[in-house]
């Protein structure tokens, strides 16, 4: 199936699916409720004109971003010393694994009363979600590189900064843009979460506070954007591990 084809497909599914969505909220549900796409569109007008709804956007995404990055950082390096060091992977595993099993919903209020109501409580509960995915996939990717490639570049008198560029980082690419995807999607959750126990702004902050007021259309603004944000990183995504996956193969033929 054709690239064209598949957006063509999705951008329908979208368009069939909101047309759904208008039927039943007008037909089946009371629009109180479940109110209809066009009602949404209109409160989301509202939202925009007011300057509030630009404020809760950047709140949310100024966290994300700062989350994502201190995760990558602190990922990618922890799961390169858990693959290049036994001692480093069997003092880290069980912290990893312990703090790997805990909701998210726990660790809060923990962040929340330790670092306040402000950007840093949202940033490290958002760093702690994202964090793992990477961190596992980056070891797997790095611990499971051809050790036969590296024995090669090795007798070839290639350096460790030389195998890791051109041999372990290549063949370890795919799982690090796979922990990378899931990640992204558990960061928005990290936001939400964040915001709903305490935040002065943001979409969590939005949805809760139009559930508290019945507010239905602002409430199904704020989670309407949050799976356009989904699928947008989710595709930008997929267009990166793309770029990345031409580079793995000129990497691996120029080496």
């Amino acid at each position: 199936m054709s690239r064209t084809r598949s957006r063509v497909i999705g951008a329908g599914s979208i368009v069939a699916g909101a047309g759904l969505w208008e039927l039943a909220s007008r037909l089946l549900f009371d629009p109180l409720f479940l109110p209809p796409p066009s009602a949404v569109w209109g409160r989301f007008l509202e939202l925009l004109a007011d300057g509030s709804l630009l404020g809760d956007m950047a709140a949310s995404g100024q966290a994300y971003g700062l989350g994502l990055l201190v995760a990558v950082v602190v990922g990618v390096l922890a799961g390169v010393a858990m693959a290049a060091s036994t001692v480093v992977r069997d003092i880290l595993d069980p912290w990893v694994s312990a703090l790997n099993a805990t909701p998210t919903i726990a660790l809060a209020p923990l962040f929340i009363l330790l670092l306040g109501l402000g950007i840093e409580s949202k940033v490290a509960i958002c760093a702690i979600v994202m964090l793992f995915p990477i961190l596992l996939n980056t070891y797997y990717g790095f611990s499971t590189t051809d050790q036969q490639l590296v024995e090669v570049a090795r007798a070839y008198a290639a350096t460790r900064w030389q195998t890791y560029v051109k041999i372990k980082l290549p063949m370890a690419l795919p799982s690090l843009i796979a922990g990378l995807r899931l990640a992204a999607a558990h960061g928005l959750v990290g936001v939400v979460v964040s915001e709903l126990f305490g935040a002065r702004a943001g979409i969590g902050l939005l949805i809760q506070s139009s559930a508290e007021t019945f507010d239905t259309r602002a409430l199904f603004v704020g989670i309407t954007l949050l799976g356009i944000v989904g699928v947008a990183v989710t595709y930008a995504l997929i267009a990166v591990e793309r770029r990345v996956g031409r580079w793995r193969v000129a990497q691996q033929e120029g080496g």
